[in-house]
């Protein structure tokens, strides 16, 4: 089933992120990798990786993904490129047969006081609405004819804010995405379930799915290197204890991972799973929360 229908349908999605190949790796080495999930994953994202100036072919890997009968989803950001750029990228996605679209800033991870720290995913959204404006009548934006129409199901990614009032601002920058026409809202990780539930009372005023980000988090190291180098205090302190005492870490790892997803089940329409890199020891994870 195509994500688009599987959103429209209200099912619960299950998206994962893998990266793109660098140097020595493959395309086909990542897709070998997602073979074991086949099914019962709705889509999978390829994030952008510039690795001493070599650039992971994103669009050739998502297209290997769909000659596999996996819905690959192209993430790409809107910060560092021009309307140009963006077109360019976006219409190369669209003749390789890519139909979907995830969007957000490179410096997502920042966060702080102010509306361009606290939005994790803050999208370009006055630059990506020109470019979708143009391509979607199927003109370049310098007002060329291109061959066709290029649309996407669109992904944005929004934060969270863990039972904080999402500013107004915030709010704004929802409503603009949601009149762009994204086919649904990305979060930032979600440990909080109550704080996460003020945030989707808010959210759902806007009518469009939600799908929580969900960190895989196999040992309590794992957990204090995030902490350190993406957020302070993203990974709460009792996740961190529970990993560290437990006698059997992957079993704690697992149980954590279902427990939250089923608690998430009751309140948006999907998980997007970050396995950082363990996307081969994610079966056992889906099987526990019965995805």
């Amino acid at each position: 089933m195509k994500l688009k229908d599987a959103l429209k349908r209200k099912k619960f999605i299950v998206t994962t992120e893998v990266q793109s190949p660098v140097g020595d790796d493959t395309p086909e080495a990542v897709v070998e990798q997602m073979r074991r999930v086949r099914g019962r994953v709705d889509g999978i994202s390829l994030r952008e990786v510039e690795l001493e100036g070599v650039v992971g072919d994103n669009v050739k890997t998502c297209e290997l993904l769909e000659e596999n009968r996996f819905n690959a989803i192209y993430q790409t950001t809107t910060r560092d490129k021009n309307r140009i750029q963006l077109e360019k990228d976006l219409s190369k996605a669209h003749d390789s047969g890519i139909e979907n679209l995830l969007v957000f800033t490179e410096d997502y991870r920042i966060t702080g006081a102010t509306l361009q720290e606290t939005m994790f995913f803050h999208v370009d959204s006055g630059k990506l609405a020109s470019v979708l404006d143009h391509i979607r009548q199927g003109q370049s934006v310098a007002g060329k004819e291109l061959e066709r129409p290029i649309n996407f199901t669109i992904g944005s990614g929004v934060e969270s804010l863990w039972g904080q009032n999402v500013p107004k601002k915030g709010m704004e920058e929802m409503e603009t995405m949601r009149e762009i026409g994204t086919g649904y809202f990305l979060t930032t990780p979600i440990f909080d379930l109550e704080s996460f539930e003020k945030f989707m009372k808010q959210a759902g005023t806007f009518q469009v799915p939600v799908i929580a980000e969900v960190l895989l988090l196999r040992t309590a190291g794992m957990a204090r290197f995030i902490n350190r180098h993406f957020k302070s205090g993203l990974v709460p302190d009792w996740i961190i204890q529970k990993l560290a005492k437990a006698p059997d870490k992957e079993k704690a790892s697992i149980e954590l991972f279902a427990d939250i997803v089923g608690s998430l089940k009751d309140l948006c329409q999907g998980v997007h799973i970050i396995t950082f890199g363990g996307v081969d020891k994610l079966q056992p994870y889906l099987d526990k929360a019965k995805l």
